[in-house]
């Protein structure tokens, strides 16, 4: 009586662990919103900072804090610009220092080609897996497809050459676009916060008119003068956020040009290799 080996039931495939992308940008200004709300009230409108222990007084001398808060409703807005850019700048440059990689990009650079030109592939893989990050990453796609089209004998010199410049274009495609997110949040936030500004500005000098319309035949100095307090002080904290985002966004944009003219000039370089060494 032959018996039959019986073969283990095939285990379902595990599902595929989606990648978490981060908290989403809107959900971060929502809580930057609830903590200038926090920082405003409590901090800000301590009583302690005014004349008559009540921030119905007017700022103790030198208190900036106190000063700020007679800005008015406007004031936990434009400190939520402030935070967000703050917020997303620190996040850009943690991300751009990992896209780097671990070394030098240009001494990177450098070693790849001086690499390619020996023909020593296998050298470049380990170059690229000590650099990482998204330069790290872009160089070994490119010098994975480079080591494949070397034994690659079915396809012509042309063909192998743009096959390699159509790896190392999806490889950039995959890796470059995520520098560029929030830079658009910053970017906005740049011309936003100076409006904002300028409407706390509008609604400050539209209080000191009123004070003063209301007054009769007295003018009302007090009022006229916090007024205009008010709306200074909106317009010193919205152009001040302005000068911020302007800031960063063009410091990290210069940083991502610097990154994407290395990758570019990595496979430019194993392009031009492949193009001189082999067939």
């Amino acid at each position: 009586m032959s018996t039959q080996a019986k073969t283990p039931a095939a285990k379902p495939a595990a599902p595929a662990q989606k990648k978490s992308g981060g908290i989403p940008a809107g959900v971060v200004m929502i809580i930057l919103f609830v903590i200038a709300q926090l920082f405003f009230h409590f901090v800000m409108g301590d009583g302690s900072r005014f004349e008559g222990g009540t921030n119905e007084g007017h700022a103790h001398s030198g208190d900036f804090l106190a000063l700020a808060y007679k800005g008015g409703v406007i004031v936990p807005v434009l400190l939520t610009c402030f935070l967000t850019a703050l917020t997303f700048s620190i996040e850009r440059l943690i991300t751009i220092s990992k896209a780097k990689g671990s070394g030098d990009v240009n001494a990177f650079v450098r070693k790849i080609q001086s690499l390619l030109d020996k023909d020593d592939t296998e050298g470049a893989l380990k170059e690229c897996d000590k650099q990482k990050g998204s330069v790290g990453n872009v160089t070994l796609a490119a010098v994975k497809k480079y080591k494949q089209l070397t034994t690659d004998g079915s396809l012509d010199k042309e063909q192998k050459l743009a096959a390699l410049s159509k790896e190392v274009e999806e490889a950039t495609s995959l890796e470059l676009p995520m520098l560029e997110k929030n830079l658009t949040i910053i970017a906005t936030l740049a011309s936003v916060s100076t409006l904002i500004g300028l409407l706390g500005t509008v609604v400050g000098m539209i209080k000191a008119f009123s004070a003063l319309g209301n007054s009769g035949g007295s003018t009302d100095s007090t009022a006229l003068a916090n007024g205009i307090s008010e709306a200074l002080i909106n317009t010193a904290l919205g152009i001040g956020t302005s000068a911020v985002c302007i800031i960063a966004y063009n410091f990290f944009t210069s940083k991502i040009d610097e990154l994407t003219y290395s990758v570019d000039e990595i496979g430019l370089s194993i392009n031009q290799n492949y193009a001189t060494h082999h067939n």
